[in-house]
């Protein structure tokens, strides 16, 4: 058995050939348990595998893989929605002509998630909004909130008309915003021309792709979602979605889209397409009224598909009340709690590849936790989610 003690730096002659321990006792520096330590609450299994991934990870053609069943072992965060059904953490592209209303559009789902008013039939789910309208000023940004949603200043919504570059110091000016507002759901870039950095290369595959990628990291980094304001070119195409601007790069790395046009420019009426990772593929027809111009939804093209009820997902949701809005416990105990004729690893494995779905059909969140006495499984009824 392992000895945890003060002791030198780890020999690495500890390790044979087949990446096994010696026979020889392996003391391990206990000295300074600061957050990181591989061997903090580890058994000697777990040191055992770290210490071997160590040395594999020193040959220069390392390729980490991960196989099914450790896969299906693993439990990650739920893609959270800013918008059921419509927009979700991460970064969003939101194409169109210029001046067929694309700004009026993204302030109005602005203004409902910074108040948590719900934009047409969809569910949002409130926090602090960052708008940089950086093709507009302030004086215009006010006559057009004014008419849109009253003189009566309401949420959390910041508005700026300047801001750096990609990679010029606009990441670290996005960082203050989610300081000031750590509960924040959205930031919007209106437009990318504005905020990509000049270059020969601008629209070719590779910047293109480069540019979505920062941008789509930050936003994975800090759990918020990033829309981006850009155009389309005049060129007609097959795929309404090739008439982005730029190459494909730019829609390739995103993780979805909105493409809003008209039949003609001065209609009040627009579609708006919309595809996505996370969220169904959509077509939403759009009416703008002329007073408040304010977009109203006339209907969708598409209905949105359902699963059919998941035993396991049914019998949690029972689990889980607003009496009792949260429950922990072993695989095996939820398994005799529960009655079901899975085993306890086959209950994590279900739980793992359905965590979005328990989270967006019933509001709750699972997650687990892990230490030196097993796995422990959490569930929490979010409160704006039920």
């Amino acid at each position: 058995m392992f000895e945890y003690k003060k002791t030198a730096a780890l020999d690495s002659s500890a390790l044979t050939d087949e990446g096994q321990l010696s026979n020889n006792s392996v003391n391990i520096i206990a000295e300074n348990l600061v957050k990181g330590n591989p061997y903090i609450e580890k058994t000697p299994e777990e040191i055992e595998k770290w210490l071997r991934q160590r040395e594999q990870m020193q040959n220069p053609y390392y390729l980490h893989m991960v196989g099914m069943d450790e896969l299906m072992s693993q439990t990650f965060p739920v893609k959270e929605a800013v918008i059921d059904n419509l927009l979700y953490k991460g970064a969003y592209l939101f194409a169109g002509a210029p001046k067929i209303g694309k700004s009026f559009l993204v302030l109005q789902i602005a203004y409902a998630i910074s108040t948590g008013q719900p934009l047409w039939e969809y569910h949002v789910h409130p926090g602090a909004v960052l708008y940089l309208a950086l093709e507009d000023q302030y004086q215009r940004l006010q006559e057009r909130m004014a008419r849109m949603f009253g003189v009566d200043g309401q949420g959390d919504l910041m508005l700026a008309v300047n801001a750096k570059q990609i990679g010029q110091g606009l990441e670290k000016q996005m960082e203050y915003f989610l300081m000031r507002y750590p509960h924040a759901q959205l930031i919007i870039i209106d437009t990318l021309q504005k905020v990509r950095e000049i270059s020969g290369e601008r629209y070719s595959y590779a910047n293109d792709y480069d540019i979505i990628s920062r941008l789509k990291t930050f936003a994975d980094n800090y759990n918020i979602c990033i829309l981006i304001v850009h155009h389309t070119r005049k060129q007609q195409a097959e795929d309404s979605f090739e008439m982005i601007s730029g190459t494909t790069g730019l829609l390739a790395c995103a993780d979805g889209a909105f493409l809003m046009h008209k039949e003609r420019r001065t209609d009040n009426r627009a579609i708006v397409d919309i595809v996505g990772r996370d969220q169904p593929d959509q077509r939403l027809r759009l009416f703008r009224d002329e007073e408040t111009l304010t977009w109203t939804l006339e209907g969708a093209d598409c209905e949105l598909w359902k699963a059919p009820p998941d035993p396991l997902l049914e019998q949690v949701a029972q689990l889980v009340t607003p009496e009792h809005p949260t429950w922990s416990g072993t695989a095996t105990e939820l398994v005799e709690l529960l009655q079901n004729d899975l085993t306890p690893i086959g209950v994590v494995k279900r739980l793992n590849s359905r965590a979005n779905r328990l989270y967006s059909d019933y509001g709750i969140r699972y997650e687990t936790n892990r230490n030196h006495s097993g796995r422990t499984l959490i569930f929490t009824l979010i409160s704006d989610q039920a």
